[in-house]
């Protein structure tokens, strides 16, 4: 089971840009890849599934368990031939300060032999302390080599490799020069999206090419291939499929709303539901289902679209308001309120949720979230076998909306312990069979909302 871990020894050292460019380099040497990305993010692995041309999957400690990122790890590596997994922040970095939830934990638990993307830019000499640092502080750490990154020139690699050379035994496995066409375009709250940057692939050529011809790209893969091996469990307590499939319920995919965990949609195919996709820019009208499930995503980018499709909206208004059992996080509780606003620019939404969205220039939310079920929530209680929801539920938050006019008097679905949510209190509003919130939700063994959410629908006499 060959596979790489890649990491950094802080955020923004461009770990990501290089990430999808091995991947793109290792497709076109013919390799079937798998990534995954550390933590609950949506949009790097947007770009390594486009890369890769298979779906990304998440790994992340505070909603999963060991056992579950093994099972997840070991069966999103089927039918692949080498692995990706991409870190988030620092190598050493995490909630907690005896780093058991830290990028270097899960590649340790993963085996993983580690590639060190480092940020050339002003440093020398100096690279070989931070290097020789990393080396020392965790020996259990299989830190294999380094890639060097926006190097400054021939000159300044000369220095950097030097240095290394004379004070470590770090392997330089690349080294890549500082160059604006190779970075990912970025927005207000991070990377655009690939699903809605129209340059992705020319973008993900662009580095795949700078990849190759920078790093030891066989080095690599022959480092990929002597992992130590790992007895990783196949299934897990969330697994059970439904036997038959008699729900349908439609899902937006499009440039607005692109934030979903593939296994968390994968799970709705385990209990009996037929996800039928859906376009709110253009598509007219809203498919024959019998539920609805708006993910998370950047509604405000795309409000004269959103706004112009009226009739897709009195569709989702009636909807609603008949009773359709419905999912929506974020970027669709935005979609689902009265109106958006963002820099200046005011547009209507469907208008089942009675607030109003300002998306404001600083997150209003961001990070872990710890919440609670108040009992008012439609859903079942969790299956019968199932590890079962337990009193906190973990998931997260990163959104700079906030909703105006709400009325208090709202029921909610959860009172929020940790995080903000919808009033810093509360997430999970609740509209007649509609649940929305601020909250992204991953469908683990603690919260298995998809089969929950599913089952409720199946009551409702679908």
């Amino acid at each position: 089971m060959a596979h790489l871990f890649v990491a950094a020894a802080h955020k923004s050292s461009g770990k990501t840009s290089i990430s999808v460019g091995l991947t793109a380099a290792l497709v076109k040497r013919g390799l079937a890849v798998q990534t995954f990305k550390k933590g609950p993010d949506f949009i790097d692995p947007l770009w390594l599934a486009r890369a890769a041309g298979r779906p990304c999957y998440n790994l992340d400690f505070f909603t999963q368990s060991g056992s579950e990122i093994s099972s997840a790890f070991a069966d999103g590596m089927k039918g692949s031939e080498i692995g990706l997994i991409e870190g988030n922040k620092g190598l050493f970095d995490g909630l907690d300060v005896m780093g058991s939830d830290s990028n270097a934990a899960l590649a340790t638990l993963l085996s993983a032999p580690v590639i060190l993307v480092i940020d050339t830019g002003g440093m020398t000499r100096g690279i070989a302390p931070l290097i020789q640092g990393y080396l020392d502080f965790d020996p259990t750490v299989d830190i294999r080599g380094v890639i060097l990154n926006k190097v400054g020139g021939a000159r300044h690699e000369a220095k950097l490799r030097r240095a290394l050379e004379h004070y470590t035994n770090a392997e330089v496995l690349g080294a890549i020069g500082r160059d604006r066409a190779l970075e990912i375009p970025e927005r207000h709250l991070g990377l655009v999206p690939a699903n809605e940057a129209t340059t992705v692939d020319s973008v993900i050529d662009r580095l795949a090419v700078a990849i190759a011809a920078g790093t030891e790209l066989d080095r690599i893969i022959e480092i990929a291939g002597k992992t130590a091996p790992v007895v990783l469990p196949t299934t897990g307590q969330n697994k059970v499929k439904h036997p038959r499939a008699d729900v349908r319920v439609a899902v937006a995919r499009d440039a607005a709303f692109g934030f979903y965990y593939p296994d968390d949609l994968e799970a709705f195919a385990r209990a009996g539901a037929t996800l039928i996709p859906f376009d709110t820019l253009n598509d007219p009208h809203l498919p024959e289902v019998d539920g609805l499930f708006i993910g998370g995503g950047f509604p405000e980018t795309q409000l004269a679209a959103l706004a112009a499709n009226t009739s897709l909206q009195a569709d989702i208004r009636q909807a609603l308001a008949a009773g359709m059992p419905a999912y929506a996080e974020c970027g669709g509780l935005m979609y689902l309120s009265r109106s958006i606003e963002w820099r200046g620019e005011k547009q209507p939404m469907v208008g089942t949720v009675a607030a109003d969205v300002v998306v404001g220039n600083r997150p209003q939310g961001r990070g872990y979230m710890i919440l609670e079920e108040t009992g008012k929530g439609p859903w079942p209680s969790p299956p019968a076998g199932k590890a079962g929801a337990t009193p906190e539920v973990r998931v997260h938050e990163f959104h700079y909306a906030r909703l105006q006019g709400l009325d208090p008097a709202h029921n909610f679905c959860y009172r929020v312990l940790r995080g903000t949510g919808i009033d810093g209190h509360h997430d999970g509003l609740l509209v007649n069979n509609l649940v929305a919130g601020f909250a992204h939700h991953r469908n683990t063994e603690t919260n298995p909302w998809v089969e929950r959410f599913v089952t409720f629908i199946r009551q409702q006499g679908c």
